[in-house]
C-alpha cells in the first residue's frame, strides 16, 4: 500500500469508528477494542527450520561444538560463524554464550586492563560498563544526543592519556553516527568497539553495523532481532584481535575451526574463561540468521507508512536518525518539549489501546548506585582505587543532557507481523493523542 492510500485508509477507519477527534481518555471510543500488543521478533519466526536444526543435534548426539561422536562432526556453530561473518561483512565471527560474553571478549582482545579508560554513552545496558570494570579498567560516560546514542561532539572532552577505546552503542535499532566517531578514534589512535546488541542487522551508510569498528559485538537474547534465548557473537577483520577473543572465550585454547579461519596461529595460550556456544544454540541461530533480512524487511515495511503519515502532523518531530535507511525502524520515537507532555501522551495512547513507552532496554549508568558509589567485587579492585578512579564523579550531575533527552521521547513499537490495520491504528492514535499532549 502506498503512502497516499495508507493515509486515506487511516482517515476512513478513524471516521468509521467515530474516533477521529474525541479522546478515549475523555469519553470517546478508543482506536482499538483491545490493546495493541507485540512480541519479541525472533521467537515470532520460530518454525520447522529451528526445530529441524535442534532435532539434528539430538539425533546425532553431538551437542558440543568441538567434539564429534560416532563419525559425526559438529557443524552448527561453525557454519553459523561463517554465515554471520559473511552477512555482516567481516572476516571472522565468534559465536558466544551471550552479548555480555562478546563484550568481555572484545575488551580482552583489545588488552584493556587496569589504568585504561573506555568512553561509552551514559545510557546503555549494564554490560558495557561491567565488561570494562571486570577488566579493572575505568568507564567514562559521555552524553547521548537525540539519536539516543553516543554524541560525537561530547567524546573529545572525555579523552585523557589513559583512554584506550570507545564503545559506540547502537541503541533501539538506530545506528550511532559512526563517521565522526571513527574520525575521532583515528585522530587519537583509539580502538572502537561497536555494540550492536539492540541493532542486529542494521546498517550505517550501506555497511552492516559491527563491520566498521575494530570489533563488533551482538546479543541474541530473547528480545533481540534474532535469538536463541541467550547467545552472542563477536566479529572482527583483524586476525590478532580475533585470535585473542577466541582464546579468551575458551580458557586460552584455540581449536581446529578457528585455526582454519585464521590460517595462522600467532599467540601463546593465556588465562581465559568459558563462553562457548553449544550446537543446540548454534543450530537455532543458524536458522534465525537465515531469516534476518526477512524479519528486518517486514519491520521496515510496516514502519515506513507510519513514519510517512506521522510526518504530516504539524509540530511532530522524530528521534534523530543518522541513517534512516539503515535503522531497524522500530520503535517509532516522537519528541516532546517537556516531560509533562510526554507523560500525558503516554496516558492518552494507553487509553486508545495503542500503548507507547519511553526509551527502554537500557539504563542511565552513572546514576546506578553501584556505579555512583563505585562498588566492585572486592575493595582492592583496581578500577576505582587509582587517583583518577578516586577523582572521577558519576551521578546525575555527570549526564544532565542524557537524562533530559530520555525524559522527553515516547515510542510506539512496530512489529514484523503487524497487520496493515495495526499500523493504521498506530497512526490514528497518535493523530488523536499528540496534539492533546502538547497542551499539557
Amino acid at each position: 500500500m502506498n503512502r497516499r492510500n495508507f493515509v486515506a485508509a487511516t482517515a476512513a477507519a478513524a471516521t468509521a469508528a467515530g474516533t477521529e477527534t474525541t479522546l478515549a481518555a475523555q469519553g470517546g471510543t478508543p482506536v482499538r477494542d483491545k490493546p495493541l500488543g507485540g512480541d519479541h521478533w525472533g521467537p515470532l519466526h520460530y518454525d520447522a527450520a529451528e526445530k529441524a536444526q535442534v532435532d539434528e543435534v539430538v539425533d546425532t548426539g553431538v551437542p558440543f561444538r568441538f567434539t564429534g561422536r560416532r563419525g559425526v562432526a559438529p557443524v552448527k556453530v561453525s557454519t553459523y560463524e561463517r554465515e554471520f561473518a559473511a552477512k555482516i561483512g567481516a572476516r571472522f565471527a565468534l559465536a558466544l554464550s551471550s552479548g555480555t560474553a562478546a563484550l568481555e571478549c572484545a575488551i580482552s582482545a583489545l588488552q584493556i586492563g587496569p589504568g585504561d579508560e573506555v568512553i561509552m554513552p551514559a545510557w546503555t545496558w549494564h554490560s558495557d560498563c561491567t565488561a570494562v570494570v571486570r577488566a579493572g579498567a575505568l568507564p567514562v560516560f559521555a552524553e547521548i544526543d537525540e539519536s539516543f546514542n553516543l554524541d560525537p561532539s561530547d567524546i573529545e572532552a572525555r579523552i585523557t592519556p589513559q583512554t584506550k577505546a570507545i564503545i559506540a552503542v547502537h541503541l533501539q535499532g538506530n545506528p550511532a553516527d559512526l563517521n565522526p566517531i571513527m574520525a575521532i578514534a583515528r585522530k587519537h589512535k583509539l580502538r572502537v568497539i561497536e555494540d550492536c546488541s539492540q541493532a542486529v542487522g542494521a546498517s550505517y551508510k550501506g555497511r552492516r553495523l559491527g563491520s566498521m569498528g575494530d570489533i563488533g559485538t551482538y546479543s541474541h537474547q530473547e528480545s533481540k532481532t534474532i535469538t536463541s534465548g541467550e547467545g552472542g557473537t563477536l566479529v572482527s577483520s583483524d586476525p590478532e584481535l580475533f585470535e585473542r577473543a577466541v582464546r579468551f572465550h575458551d580458557v586460552g585454547n584455540i581449536f581446529a575451526p578457528h585455526k582454519e579461519m585464521l590460517g595462522e596461529v600467532r599467540l601463546a595460550p593465556f588465562v581465559g574463561t568459558n563462553y562457548r556456544m553449544s550446537e543446540f544454540a548454534g543450530g537455532v541461530m543458524l536458522a534465525q540468521l537465515r531469516k534476518l533480512d526477512m524479519i528486518i524487511g517486514a519491520v521496515r515495511a510496516n514502519s515506513a507508512p507510519v513514519y510517512g503519515s506521522l510526518r504530516e502532523i504539524p509540530g511532530l518531530r522524530f528521534r534523530l536518525r543518522p541513517d534512516p535507511s539503515g535503522d531497524l525502524a522500530s520503535p517509532v520515537f516522537i519528541r516532546f518539549d517537556t516531560k509533562a507532555q510526554r507523560e500525558r501522551f503516554l496516558e492518552l495512547m494507553k487509553a486508545e489501546n495503542v500503548p507507547a513507552g519511553g526509551p527502554g532496554g537500557s539504563v542511565i549508568l552513572p546514576v546506578q548506585p553501584y556505579i555512583e558509589n563505585k562498588i566492585t567485587v572486592h575493595a582492592a579492585w583496581p578500577t576505582w582505587t587509582t587517583p583518577r578512579g578516586k577523582a572521577i564523579r558519576y551521578g546525575a550531575a555527570s549526564c544532565p543532557r542524557t537524562i533530559d533527552i530520555l525524559s522527553r521521547f515516547a515510542g510506539v513499537a512496530v512489529g514484523p507481523k503487524y497487520s496493515a490495520q495495526d499500523t493504521r491504528d498506530i497512526v490514528a492514535a497518535v493523530r488523536k493523542a499528540f496534539p492533546a499532549a502538547l497542551r499539557a
